[in-house]
């Protein structure tokens, strides 16, 4: 599903990935971790394009990202986003935030887009709530509706960009309730995050990054074990010190 070989990226003279390489399959769920400041975001960003790269090459169902040719914005419609600091439409309702982009951009009709929204926001235990505005949700209902209107355009794969890291800590196990959900349903998805329970019980593999570099790409359960390099082994306990 989707394929990234010898990925380099740099900010003028700073280079932010050196020579990423993986693989993620369909149905498969992959946690990448590491330091802040390590490259995981703009990992992530590269694989639809929100991020330009400078060398390699990502392939995501078959479409090449990094060729001029290729229809970006129907790429991102494709590869499901959530980001840490939700992205909602301020001014649209609930509701309208999981269909503009139904109707705009993939040309479904009103009434399909309303029907596809109030699916996804039972899903997401959030149907009382979809003719509010974003700031009339708590962040955790803000970050489940982020998942919905990800979901609304019948992404391949998801990508989520520390989903949990804005939020209270009660909050944090209803997202992550949502995101299990979804990777027991079968989604392909790529999550950036530092909740190892989360990735302990969902993962099947975890990538680990320092310094803009894959160091280490074990199964979970490996990964979970202390067969990771000694860098990842560091940051493990520091983590689960605290866990």
């Amino acid at each position: 599903m989707i394929e990234l070989d010898r990925v380099s990226k740099w900010y003028a003279d700073f280079q932010v990935l050196t020579d990423c390489s993986m693989s993620v399959a369909r149905g498969e769920v992959v946690v990448v971790c590491g330091p802040s400041g390590s490259g995981k975001s703009t990992l992530i960003k590269c694989i639809n394009a929100l991020e330009p790269f400078e060398a390699g090459s990502i392939v995501v169902h078959g479409i090449s990202v990094g060729d001029p040719k290729t229809d970006r914005p129907n790429l991102r419609a494709r590869i499901g986003m959530v980001f840490q600091a939700f992205e909602l439409f301020p001014h649209l309702t609930i509701l309208d935030n999981l269909t503009i982009a139904q109707e705009k951009v993939l040309g479904r009709s009103r009434s399909q887009a309303v029907a596809k929204a109030e699916a996804l926001l039972k899903r997401v235990d959030l149907s009382a709530h979809s003719h509010k505005y974003p700031s009339q949700l708590s962040g955790g209902q803000q970050q489940r509706v982020a998942i919905a209107r990800a979901l609304a355009m019948d992404p391949v794969a998801m990508l989520f960009d520390e989903p949990t890291s804005a939020l209270d800590p009660e909050m944090v196990a209803e997202v992550l309730d949502v995101m299990t959900a979804l990777a027991e349903d079968g989604m392909t998805m790529v999550c950036v995050t530092h909740e190892m329970g989360f990735a302990r019980q969902v993962a099947d593999r975890v990538i680990f990054m320092d310094r803009g570099q894959i160091l280490d790409d074990l199964p979970a359960t490996a990964f979970f074990e202390g067969k990771c390099g000694p860098r990842a082994a560091q940051f493990l306990a520091r983590i689960l010190r605290h866990t």
